[in-house]
């Protein structure tokens, strides 16, 4: 079995919203994140998860839960299934109680003890540490990132021999492999730059040749820890920069991160050696930054750059793209001093949907009418996938990037109806609402509550006071906590509100009774004094009337 402890540190140690984003598409939708629910088919969102209560609800079937529960439902897992799904999306290693017939656990000290071999390595190998001083690198960003070097493939092995390390695991991480000729390690002859995850743990390695043994730059292989497409190089050194400065910036490769960490640009991280992917966004993410696309100008450059601005703006994301041009790239215009320059390029990046157009005009000659054509019609398509308001923005634009009338620019300005995630305020009693999310994200606020209330006096959400006394998990109640216009009171606002509140309630009583002609005249008047005189005390002297 599945240790608890493990379990709970696996959960406290995940984000809703991250986990989520790797099934469905989510879209930033204020303080939550909004996408059209996986379990019932809808045309608009009513699927709603919440990074600050790490919940998701749909308000239109009801389904929600915590991040384990979506594994579960979505994947049609049981819970322990669910516990290991998670775990392996986040690079997590679970423990488990003895007496279970689970299978032994890859031993991933094997890449921590690898990677201290190769650091010892590069401080006797002269010619990497002449390649790295001439690329401009600093004896302290060598030691910051772990810059190491991977010998012969013999050295390799015998020091895993010698160090009595597990072949198999070896080779179940990236560092071994089997071929025709038997055994052989991944990295031979190249500088290596260990990959760490969000939470800092080692996964695999990077290296670059400079014997011109094979590629120039090689990752470890897909491994149950190690998946390119979900990794950026230098996220674990750059995170605390990324969260204070709300903005990250994303390269091409290990030399750039470096040197741009080396020159005070500490927010730097680099995809590696593929395209920005769906499965980046979910670590670009945290936080909420600007991301900063920041590429060579060559045409793998642009090209990726064209990609990475069309998934960050089809998925929300605010920030720009920088293209270097005349051969230079990050890491030689550090190397440069061009320190200034660089700050000014990054604070005025060319925005995704600008760099778009640009992109899509270049593939064009615009001084043939045909061409010209086709460059209007990809245009059009393009500008149609924007919503309204970026569509008018961006009208005049490519009418004079073209030189054409703006009439020819199609854009959509008719209204979409859209049910709104949000509880509809008319057909709600907000005040009764406002209490009872009060008690369920304050049970210390539940003592002043219940000395003035009770179920009688929610008239229209009775059931939910009541479940919410009981502490209840249920639909209803994780709807309201996903609903930002429904407010939770602070200790003095609650004494006010509750005021408010049994004033309303009375007054709603009093008018009840005057309009009741069935009612004993006698008990009549008895019923009418005593909403009278509880409206009057409220008013004159509060709730401790």
């Amino acid at each position: 079995m599945i240790a608890k402890e493990s379990i709970e540190n696996l959960k406290n140690g995940i984000d809703i919203v991250d986990i989520i984003s790797q099934f469905i598409q989510l879209k930033k939708s204020g303080a939550n994140f909004k996408a059209c629910c996986p379990f019932h088919g809808e045309d608009t969102p009513s699927f709603v998860v919440s990074p600050a209560k790490q919940i998701y609800h749909c308000f239109g079937c009801g389904v929600g839960g915590d991040a384990v529960k979506f594994v579960m439902d979505y994947e049609k897992l049981s819970y322990p299934e669910a516990v290991e799904k998670l775990a392996t999306l986040t690079n997590f290693s679970l423990t488990y109680t003895e007496n279970t017939n689970h299978k032994e656990q890859l031993d991933s000290s094997i890449l921590e003890s690898i990677n201290n071999y190769y650091k010892k390595s590069l401080i006797d190998h002269k010619e990497s540490l002449d390649y790295l001083k001439n690329r401009g690198i600093s004896d302290y960003s060598i030691e910051k990132f772990e810059v190491g070097y991977a010998p012969t493939s013999k050295d390799t092995i015998n020091y895993i021999n010698q160090n009595y390390l597990n072949i198999a695991d070896a080779k179940d991480l990236g560092v071994l492999s089997s071929g025709e000729n038997g055994l052989y390690a991944r990295f031979i002859e190249r500088i290596t730059f260990p990959i760490y995850t969000y939470n800092e743990k080692l996964v695999g390695f990077g290296g670059r040749t400079i014997t011109g043994h094979g590629a120039k730059y090689v990752n470890s292989p897909q491994t149950k820890l190690f998946n390119k497409s979900k990794l950026l190089y230098g996220y674990h050194l750059a995170k605390k920069s990324v969260m204070q400065k709300k903005e990250v910036i994303v390269t091409e490769g290990y030399l750039d991160v470096i040197m741009l960490h080396q020159a005070g640009f500490e927010n730097s991280v680099a995809t590696l050696g593929t395209a920005l992917t769906l499965e980046h966004l979910p670590l670009l993410k945290r936080g909420e930054p600007r991301v900063i696309v920041a590429y060579d100008g060559d045409k793998a450059g642009l090209n990726a750059a064209y990609k990475a601005a069309h998934i960050l703006l089809s998925n929300s994301f605010e920030g720009g793209v920088v293209i270097f041009g005349g051969g230079l790239d990050p890491a030689d215009m550090v190397k440069d001093g061009k320190i200034e320059e660089l700050q000014n390029i990054f604070q005025n990046p060319i925005s995704y949907t600008k760099f778009i157009i640009e992109y899509i005009i270049g593939d064009f000659d615009l001084n043939i009418p045909e061409m010209k054509q086709k460059a209007l019609n990809e245009l059009n398509s393009f500008l149609l996938s924007l919503n309204p308001v970026l569509q008018e923005e961006y009208k005049p634009y490519i009418a004079s990037k073209l030189n054409v009338n703006p009439s020819l620019i199609r854009t959509v300005l008719t209204k979409k109806t859209q049910r709104r995630y949000d509880v509809e305020l008319q057909n709600y009693d907000i005040a009764e609402l406002s209490i009872i999310k009060t008690i369920y994200q304050n049970r210390e606020s539940l003592d002043l509550i219940i000395d003035y209330c009770d179920s009688s006096m929610f008239h229209t959400h009775k059931l939910e006071f009541e479940m919410a006394l009981n502490n209840q998990d249920t639909s209803e109640l994780r709807g309201l906590l996903l609903n930002d216009s429904i407010k939770v009171y602070s200790n003095d606002e609650l004494k006010q509100q509750l005021r408010f509140f049994l004033i309303k309630f009375h007054e709603k009583t009093l008018s009840t009774i005057l309009n009741d002609q069935d009612m004993d005249s006698r008990q009549k008047s008895i019923e009418i004094r005593k909403a009278r005189e509880a409206i009057n005390n409220l008013k004159s002297k509060g709730l401790h009337s």
